[in-house]
């Protein structure tokens, strides 16, 4: 099980960006087509709030929805799922299992092998790229 990493909303805040901030913590989303401009290559997505590894870039893929797209996370463990009944629709809500970070939603329209796509703020994340 993943230790949680528990602080203030002020610790928060002081830590991230304004944006970053209203979409991690306060369930927000950022605007289509503006925060997926991450380098090719091979490199492991990490939670902005707390570092933990969330997604590969191996399995991430052009949706076309206008955020990052991802059909795994790198394990079952990295992401937890709430359900989000906002705006009138009912939805998969994808957070970082060790900090409960808002990052997006997970939609059962993506490609093989899991038919997933995890719909992710660009935002909430961060890329490191892996040693070659």
């Amino acid at each position: 099980m993943t230790e949680k990493i528990v602080k203030t909303d002020a610790e928060w805040r002081a830590q991230l960006s304004d944006l970053a901030y209203k979409v991690t913590r306060k369930h927000a989303t950022e605007r289509a087509f503006t925060h997926d401009d991450f380098p090719k290559g091979p490199a492991t997505f990490h939670c902005i709030c707390c570092g933990a590894p969330l997604f590969d870039a191996e399995t991430k893929f052009d949706s076309g929805s206008g955020w990052p797209s991802f059909y795994r996370p790198v394990s079952a463990e990295a992401v937890g799922e709430t359900e989000d009944r906002s705006w009138f629709m009912k939805r998969t809500e994808v957070h970082c299992a060790a900090c409960d970070a808002h990052l997006g939603h997970v939609f059962p329209d993506g490609p093989k092998p899991t038919g997933l796509r995890y719909c992710i703020n660009g935002v909430a994340l961060t890329q490191r790229p892996k040693a070659g």
